[in-house]
């Protein structure tokens, strides 16, 4: 089986390698392409975000696609740039697909707020400096992975959070993988939506933590969509 492991644009590919490599010891296919870095970006950047994805993935086996996080409302847009390309979706705790809305207009009130009085120059705060100080480190205590992870982090432009994401529904088959309680409200819809769902009582950067139980959970849940697919 191929999975196509999307880290969140606000992070870097290296949030899913090491699931990656456990995926690739059970004889998976695992890739973990990375989205251009948004400071790169002029505008239009969803289009841009897929459209540069797109042309490393399409082709070769069908695969299932991972989003984590932020990467959930770019999922449309890039299934329908490569749709023979796509079994399936598994948004693990990711944000849902808003079509016609912006980041900001999902985004709880106080947060949205708290973001925009820190924006400079048109530009907020990486998504590691969103958190209180030492919560990253409890979190994630392999120091040499947080680093990673932080140093791919870097300032967010407000014209990302402020655009509206295509109006393009998801077609392919999904399900969900909550991962904390930060998402409870996209579990409950995704239920509502009759999507197979896990949950894992880990937390949202579990895939740096525990990459074998996140594996076992995509494995679980790819068996799941397939069935589906041919149910």
């Amino acid at each position: 089986m191929r999975f196509v492991l999307l880290h969140s644009p606000l992070l870097g590919a290296s949030a899913w390698r090491s699931v990656a490599a456990d995926l690739a010891r059970r004889g998976h296919v695992a890739e973990t392409p990375a989205w251009p870095r948004l400071s790169t970006i002029g505008g239009e950047f969803y289009a841009a975000l897929t459209a540069s994805l797109a042309a490393t993935l399409a082709g070769g086996e069908r695969a299932i696609l991972v989003a984590h996080s932020g990467a959930g409302a770019l999922v449309p847009a890039l299934a329908a740039r490569i749709a023979p390309s796509v079994a399936g979706v598994i948004f693990a705790d990711a944000i849902l697909p808003h079509p016609g809305l912006s980041w900001f207009d999902t985004a709880p009130a106080a947060l949205r707020e708290q973001l925009r009085a820190g924006a400079l120059s048109g530009e907020l705060p990486r998504w590691a400096d969103w958190w209180k100080p030492g919560a990253l480190a409890r979190l994630v205590p392999d120091a040499a992975a947080l680093a990673q992870m932080t140093a791919e982090s870097e300032p967010i432009p407000v014209a990302y959070f402020e655009e509206r994401a295509p109006s393009l529904d998801l077609t392919a088959p999904a399900a969900y993988l909550q991962l904390s309680a930060a998402y409870d409200e996209e579990a409950v819809l995704c239920g509502q939506y009759g999507w197979c769902k896990a949950r894992l009582p880990l937390h949202h950067l579990a895939m740096l933590t525990h990459a074998e139980a996140i594996a076992d959970a995509l494995e679980l849940l790819a068996a799941e969509l397939a069935g589906a697919a041919h149910g």
